[in-house]
C-alpha cells in the first residue's frame, strides 16, 4: 500500500476473534490502526505489550484492528491464535488472515506492521518491525491533530 491509498475491505476472514468489524465500521468516526501479527513471531509477542498500552491509551480516540497473519500451516491452527491473543492480552478484533486475503490487499510482507488511517479511511502511516512505537505514537497523534 501507498501513502493515501483507501483502505481495503476486511473480508475473506478465516475466523474473526474479540468481535467482528466491517471497514464501514471503521470510517467517518475516528482514525485507525491495523496491526498485523503472527503467533509464530518472537518480536510480535515481545512488541505486544507495547501495542497494548497504546490501543488502551488511545481507545475513545482509535479504532484498533489485529490481523494474524500466517507464516507458516503451523500458524494456520486457530486455537493456537485464541490462545496466543489471550496470553498476550489482545482484546481488540482480530481477523484471522489464514489465505492471506487480507495481507495480499495490504501487500503487506511484515509482521509485526502497523498500518495507521485517518477517519476517511486514507493510509497515513506505516512501519514495520517491533520497536518504533514512540514513531506511531508521533504519527496517530498526528492523524488525530494533536501537537506532537
Amino acid at each position: 500500500m501507498r501513502l493515501r491509498d483507501e483502505m481495503p475491505e476486511l473480508e475473506g476472514a478465516a475466523a474473526w476473534l474479540n468481535g467482528e468489524v466491517e471497514k464501514s465500521d471503521l470510517i467517518g468516526n475516528k482514525p485507525t490502526l491495523i496491526h498485523f501479527w503472527s503467533v509464530s513471531c518472537q518480536l510480535c509477542k515481545e512488541a505486544m505489550p507495547n501495542v497494548n498500552e497504546f490501543r488502551d491509551n488511545y481507545k475513545d480516540e482509535l479504532n484498533v484492528v489485529a490481523v494474524h497473519m500466517p507464516r507458516s500451516e503451523k500458524d494456520l491452527n486457530i486455537d493456537q491464535i485464541k490462545e496466543v491473543a489471550e496470553e498476550h492480552g489482545i482484546t481488540q478484533p482480530i481477523y484471522v488472515d489464514n489465505q492471506h486475503k487480507l495481507t495480499d490487499a495490504f501487500d503487506n510482507q511484515y509482521v509485526p506492521a502497523y498500518y495507521v488511517f485517518d477517519e476517511e479511511g486514507k493510509l497515513r502511516h506505516f512501519q514495520a518491525g517491533g520497536g518504533g512505537m514512540k514513531m506511531l505514537t508521533k504519527r496517530v497523534n498526528r492523524v488525530l491533530g494533536k501537537a506532537n
